[in-house]
């Protein structure tokens, strides 16, 4: 959540326990849990180094929701694919791509809440709930697929292939203009990725 307010500021002792500046006491990671659902920013200082370990006080924030019965958000298969993509060529992109994604998604859970709060008002289950449902279901589904298409530099390859095998590019043109496809489409990536990062 956007704000101009300067963000509160944890301390982390070699004790393990935090301490929050603003209001002058130790918290828990539960605690600074609740401070993120309520949209209250923060940053975690190592006490002793100075270091900022924010990264990592979240990390374990949701390592800790994961380990709760029934709150399970992260899906195994999504777990091992960002395990795959440290240390691969990729891995620049991830975070950006995360980023996109998840400020999609929460604009659409806005639509979504709203939508739902219009159908289900006025009567136990509204007449409109199903289809509004339905209509953010496909809006989301778009929403990823764009988000794939964007941030995905080998699309350009597949479809050189594909018409390749279809016979309406010569396949000898196509394996020799599948290089300046990928570059041309990382080219387009980044200046789309820039435009992103300047919007905010």
């Amino acid at each position: 959540m956007a704000s101009d307010k300067e963000p509160t500021v944890i301390k982390k002792y070699a004790n393990r326990r935090l301490y929050h500046t603003g209001t002058s006491s130790y918290v828990t990671l539960e605690d600074l849990a609740g401070l993120v659902r309520s949209g209250e920013d923060f940053v975690v200082y190592d006490a002793k180094s100075g270091e900022d370990i924010t990264r990592s006080v979240l990390a374990q924030i949701i390592f800790d929701e994961e380990a709760k019965d029934g709150q399970n958000l992260l899906p195994i298969a999504f777990l091992r694919q960002l395990i795959r993509f440290y240390g691969d060529s990729m891995q620049a992109l991830v975070p950006r791509y995360l980023e996109f994604s998840m400020e999609n998604l929460t604009q659409e859970q806005s639509k979504f809440r709203e939508q739902m709060s219009k159908a289900f008002s006025g009567s136990a289950f509204g007449g409109n709930a199903l289809d509004a449902i339905q209509a953010q279901t496909r809006a989301n589904m778009q929403m990823f697929q764009e988000a794939f298409r964007l941030f995905n530099p080998f699309t350009a390859v597949a479809q050189a292939k594909q018409e390749a095998a279809a016979g309406t590019k010569p396949a000898a043109e196509a394996g020799s203009g599948e290089l300046g496809d990928l570059k041309r489409e990382l080219n387009e990536m980044r200046e789309r990725l820039d435009k992103l990062s300047r919007t905010r």
